[in-house]
């Protein structure tokens, strides 16, 4: 994929009928190509957003553009390696065939504190996001990081701490997820399955969806609607047929080293937001976050799992921005 840049519009998953105009283009670091989106406009505030766990610069929900658009502030996404319209990485052990008893050996070998051999870093994923603001040209920007991201925002925040005017973690940790603070014992099997099909149909990618949004969205909310089944279909069709990506992005968990250190280092003013009733990555991490980082706050949301629907956001919106306005 060559790098270029187009003006278009297009909807955001879960969106209403409200469209964003927006660029998009390629940056590189090194070898690896990192598709990103710049919501502009170029004279506000530009804030980097880092995904999740297998998600895609169009799974960010369009409430919170929206909100930082209408606060004068420049949104920038991208597609961290292996998902979207990143580089994907190709290996033998994280072929279709293998894939799955590959992520389990992972993670057996990780709780018997035994070395794992992953294709990637935590902190090669940060390169990647930090090559973004390199390419526009970018010398200082407000992070925010959602779970995954939040642990890829870390090593930015530590690594590169001139860039960071404001550092956000939303659903995060600085431990690697263990049976002690990671995911409930259902949680962790919905996400294992995940790896065990990555050739899923659309139908079977939906229903797989559903459950793992059952259990770590908000309560109450709707799934069984035609916008929930576009948003996994362009999600899936975007990212391509073979969602091998989603085992080595937890592989490079696994095989990251311990980030404590990095994150006694952090002294960029830091808001922490996290659900009480996280089952994927428990609400302790949260409180032990807010322990290491010194300039840090930490607003507990307490129906809040570990996704950001409105009903969610509504309620740390207000933080968010006296935060960033600091």
């Amino acid at each position: 994929m060559t790098s270029y840049k187009i003006l278009i519009l297009f909807l955001i998953m879960f969106t209403n009928s409200n469209l964003f105009s927006f660029e998009e283009g390629t940056a590189l670091n090194n070898d690896i190509e990192i598709y990103y989106r710049d919501y502009g406009p170029q004279d506000a505030d530009p804030i980097l957003l880092v995904q999740g766990l297998g998600g895609q610069l169009i799974n960010w929900p369009e409430h919170l553009i929206e909100f930082l658009i209408e606060n004068n502030f420049r949104p920038i996404v991208f597609d961290n390696r292996d998902t979207g319209l990143s580089s994907k990485i190709k290996s033998d052990d994280f072929s279709k065939d293998n894939i799955g008893n590959t992520v389990v050996k992972n993670y057996i070998r990780y709780y018997l504190r035994l070395p794992i051999q992953s294709e990637y870093t935590i902190d090669d994923m940060a390169g990647d996001a930090v090559s973004v603001l390199d390419h526009l040209k970018i010398d200082k920007a407000h992070v925010l990081g959602i779970s995954m991201g939040g642990m890829i925002a870390q090593i930015i925040a530590s690594t590169y701490p001139s860039k960071v005017k404001t550092f956000t973690l939303i659903s995060s940790t600085a431990s690697t997820p263990s049976p002690f603070n990671g995911p409930t014992r259902k949680v962790r099997k919905l996400l294992m399955n995940r790896t065990k099909n990555p050739n899923a149909t659309i139908d079977e990618r939906v229903e797989r969806s559903k459950k793992i949004f059952k259990e770590i969205g908000y309560e109450g909310i709707d799934l069984d609607t035609d916008e929930f089944y576009e948003s996994i279909r362009i999600s899936a069709e975007r990212g391509g047929t073979e969602d091998t990506g989603f085992g080595r992005q937890i592989t490079s968990i696994l095989g990251s080293k311990n980030r404590l250190d990095k994150v006694r280092s952090i002294t960029s003013p830091t808001l922490i937001i996290h659900g009480a009733e996280d089952p994927l990555i428990k609400v302790k991490n949260a409180y032990r976050l807010n322990s290491l980082i010194k300039y840090s706050t930490l607003k507990i949301v307490p129906d809040m799992r570990h996704l950001i629907e409105p009903p969610v956001f509504v309620q740390f919106k207000d933080d968010l921005l006296i935060h960033l306005k600091k």
